[in-house]
């Protein structure tokens, strides 16, 4: 994996590896800037294993910094762009990261704590691929190359944050094994090629859109189209003016495109694949993307724990109708009763997993660790079961958790801060189903008598702690919490 990029470039060096607001960013040039930088990063004293954490959307210095990290055997911290100053805060304190890269214009998140956060001495800010941003300086410095340390497989290489039963999030540590059997799934699943070009939608922060949209092209030497434009006719006409071949969503995404009123207005023939993820999508819903778009649409599940992917609908063998397919290449699956042990064919348990996709562990955080993987099985919380043929079909959650167009939100996070609230006595937080994010957060209050806060109040106050996606969409006042 520390070497993929540079393999990549040596043998496509004049393939665009990144295509951002019209511009190419050549592999030679993509591996040069992170040379580069990854130069910069040892200049202040980073060194394998420490931690640099990234929180920038989907442009080509996300790519830059995360593969940097990798290159000097750092861990690469990535971070949700959501995240509000109070959320910042953990993150950084948790992971001891020592250098933040960001966008200029979230770096005032990051300077009302910075007083707090010793270890932290690094800020770099990025306005963009141009003169005169900090980042931008940095890569263009010159033709350098990074000492590369001495690495293996099993060495941490990425932290994602995942929502934890707690109430705070937990540092996932994945290795550079866990990452290798997600950089390979578009060549050995989906017959990916250099000549592929993805669309990335999805947040490359989330493991889900590292896997698909990052890792698995540049393993290849294919083109990642990064964009901005979250329209519908923004989407189809990069699909049609990049020549984009696949797509990896979430299921709203893919629905919005199949209703979308002017999709015959646009030339989708460059498109041959999509892959969804994230929450699971209506079975209903394959054979008419397949119809109005022209492409088989394959379903990928997994966690972040799980690098993310360990099942796939894989396209050469049967697609059987609500089913998330079968394992990958090294990884074993089972069905499995309270008691831990596995259940028959058909019967409903808790799903656990095992093989080289299982990170390594939670970030300082042995206790959390232990209770979800136990004598080598990960328990992913979710109920399923398996047919005759090892076909999982998905059921249900054990855990309680809301899946809200793809983001996981635990109910413990966003009550503790409503608890916060001088007017809220109780409060619980639960799913409601929606046709377009599959959930939403709904907040339940017992409130103070006579006090008169409202619904804005609310969300208002928890805009101010939590990421967007988290904010309760619906708050309903209650007499009593059942």
């Amino acid at each position: 994996m520390g070497k993929m990029l540079q393999e990549s470039a040596d043998c496509y060096p004049e393939n665009p590896a990144i295509i951002y607001e019209g511009k190419r960013l050549s592999y030679k040039n993509l591996n040069q800037f992170v040379e580069a930088l990854a130069h910069h990063l040892q200049g202040l004293s980073i060194q394998k294993g420490d931690k640099v954490a990234v929180m920038l959307s989907n442009c080509p210095e996300f790519i830059i910094s995360y593969f940097a990290a990798l290159r000097i055997g750092a861990i690469a911290v990535t971070l949700n762009v959501m995240s509000t100053s109070y959320e910042l805060q953990h993150l950084l304190e948790n992971s001891d990261a020592k250098v933040f890269i960001t966008s200029e214009n979230l770096a005032k998140r990051f300077r009302d704590i910075q007083e707090k956060l010793p270890l932290c001495q690094h800020l770099i800010t990025t306005t963009g691929l141009n003169p005169g941003s900090p980042f931008d300086e940095i890569i263009r410095s010159g033709s350098v190359t990074a000492d590369c340390p001495d690495l293996k497989g099993n060495d941490p290489a990425v932290m994602i944050y995942t929502s934890g039963l707690t109430g705070k999030p937990l540092g996932a540590i994945l290795s550079y094994n866990n990452l290798a059997t997600q950089a390979v799934l578009l060549r050995t699943i989906c017959n990916g090629t250099q000549d592929d070009r993805c669309l990335a939608v999805i947040p490359l922060f989330h493991s889900f859109g590292a896997a698909v949209n990052m890792l698995s092209p540049i393993c290849l030497g294919a083109g990642v189209v990064l964009t901005d434009r979250l329209t519908m006719d923004g989407i189809f006409a990069t699909i049609q003016n990049e020549q984009v071949t696949y797509i990896a969503a979430v299921p709203r995404l893919f629905m919005g495109m199949l209703f979308h009123d002017k999709i015959k207005a646009y030339n989708l023939r460059s498109l041959r694949l999509g892959i969804t993820g994230g929450s699971v999508m209506p079975p209903e819903l394959f054979p008419e993307l397949e119809k109005h778009l022209g492409i088989q649409v394959l379903e990928g599940y997994g966690l972040t724990e799980t690098s993310p992917c360990c099942i796939f609908t894989m396209p050469d063998k049967v697609q059987k109708p609500g089913s998330i397919g079968t394992v990958l290449p090294g990884v074993a699956a089972k069905v499995i009763d309270d008691a831990g042990c596995e259940v028959a064919a058909g019967v409903v348990g808790e799903l656990v997993i095992r093989g080289d996709v299982v990170m390594q562990g939670y970030y300082k955080d042995e206790a959390a660790t232990a209770e979800v993987i136990r004598n080598g099985w990960l328990h992913t919380g979710d109920l399923a079961y398996m047919d005759e043929d090892r076909y999982v079909f998905l059921v249900g959650l054990k855990k309680r958790m809301i899946i809200t167009s793809g983001f996981n939100v635990y109910p413990k996070e966003v009550e503790l801060i409503l608890h916060m609230h001088p007017a809220v006595v109780e409060a619980k937080v639960v799913g409601q189903k929606d046709p377009l994010r599959g959930e939403i957060v709904k907040a339940l209050i017992v409130k103070k008598p006579g006090d008169k806060i409202d619904e804005k109040e609310i969300m208002r106050h928890c805009r101010t702690y939590l990421s967007s996606y988290k904010v309760p969409r619906e708050v309903a006042f209650v007499a009593t919490l059942d």
